[in-house]
């Protein structure tokens, strides 16, 4: 009479063997691509990808532990061929992003190019800003840069508390109606907004500055220009907007298409576009959440702890 019990493990033992299989069949695959883009562009690559889109767990933003994963990545390349970043992000934390663009720009001597498969949102947007031109597909996308604190946007704040301040002086009997909402901002939270708003708007016009328009006589104009659009809270109406290439182009960004032709010679798309489907298909079919990987396979994958 058949042992049910090991009939189990038998099958469970076959099929986390095809798991496993299957991992390392995708990461050969992916592996050889990158390879594949670094050998057509002659640059380092270094893809920073965030599964986000398959799993809602805390670590998918841009954060600290993120320096080491980089740091792995950069060991023992040739810095002297500059950088291309791949992003996919839904953004983070502002210092850290900023810790990160100083790492960078130490180690590849500000020669930091990106590119956006599909979605650099929020931070991820200031991090792109911060590479000398950004790579984007008709389905890619960057984001509005405008603060949030605890997930409420500063400048939402500020345009309240101004609307506030209007209307209660126009209108003293309006007092208790805004007094119920105002009355729930926490002490030095006005002001924890304005820092907030002028840290991001000053970094990413000093990125744009010094780096993406570096040399040219209008770069404070153009970097002017880019941060009123990326951080325009009325306009943008919400944070989740999606800012397409033609936007970007037009906003002033040097933004660059993958598909063109002359450029990719025909082939930098398809490298730029399988190496994001594998990462893809890494975060539906795994723990992993988060991978920082160079083109010679040096990196990390963080996954999640497997429940017992």
């Amino acid at each position: 009479m058949a042992n049910w019990s090991e009939v189990l493990q038998q099958i469970q033992s076959v099929q986390a063997q095809g798991q496993q299989l299957q991992a390392r069949a995708n990461d050969v695959v992916r592996h050889n691509y990158l390879k594949a883009l670094h050998e057509k562009t002659g640059r380092n690559v270094i893809a920073y990808y965030s599964g986000f889109l398959s799993k809602q767990v805390g670590g998918v933003e841009i954060n600290d532990e993120d320096k080491n994963g980089f740091m792995m990545a950069v060991h023992k390349l040739d810095r002297s061929k500059g950088l291309d970043l791949i992003i996919h992000t839904p953004g983070g934390n502002i210092s850290s992003t900023q810790s990160i663009v100083d790492y960078l720009h130490k180690m590849f001597d500000r020669n930091v190019r990106a590119i956006v498969p599909q979605i650099a949102m929020s931070a991820g947007t200031m991090l792109a800003c911060s590479c000398k031109e950004i790579w984007m597909g008709k389905h890619s996308n960057l984001g509005p840069i405008d603060p949030h604190i605890n997930g409420i946007p500063a400048y939402g704040v500020l345009s309240e508390f101004r609307e506030a301040c209007k209307q209660v002086k126009d209108d003293p009997s309006k007092i208790p109606i805004w007094q119920s909402i105002i009355g729930q901002y926490r002490p030095t939270f006005l002001s924890r907004c304005e820092n907030a708003i002028e840290w991001s708007n000053s970094f990413v016009r000093q990125q744009l500055t010094e780096i993406m328009f570096a040399g040219q006589q209008d770069a404070k104009t153009k970097a002017d220009a880019i941060v009123e659009k990326l951080t325009d809270f009325t306009g943008n109406k919400t944070h989740e907007r999606h800012i397409h290439f033609e936007e970007c182009f037009e906003m002033g960004l040097n933004v660059k298409s993958i598909e063109n032709d002359a450029a990719s010679d025909k082939g930098f798309q398809d490298l730029v576009l399988t190496v994001h489907h594998c990462y893809m298909h890494v975060f539906m079919n795994s723990r992993s959440y988060k991978a920082i990987e160079n083109h010679v396979g040096g990196g990390i994958f963080k996954q999640l702890v497997a429940q017992q």
